[in-house]
């Protein structure tokens, strides 16, 4: 991964349960930032990110509120 500690690439659940959306979001190494950009699967808004790096690491669409959760990948296959 070299100049970033953390990246993402995935797709969001909507309210049903269904992958409707995506996220693509960055940290750069020796940086308290995450940057990137959504697709809401709740109503198709595409957004940018720009806030402090934290986890559980959660986003909220600038258009309709819905909360777009980054589940943790351990355990996961």
């Amino acid at each position: 991964m070299g100049n970033y500690s953390y990246i993402t690439n995935r797709p969001l659940k909507d309210r049903k349960g269904e992958d409707k959306g995506r996220l693509k979001a960055f940290v750069r190494t020796g940086s308290d930032t995450v940057e990137g950009e959504y697709e809401c699967p709740e109503c198709g808004n595409k957004g940018r990110i720009s806030q402090k790096w934290k986890r559980p690491f959660n986003v909220k669409c600038s258009k309709c509120g819905f909360l777009l959760r980054v589940p943790k990948m351990k355990g996961k296959k």
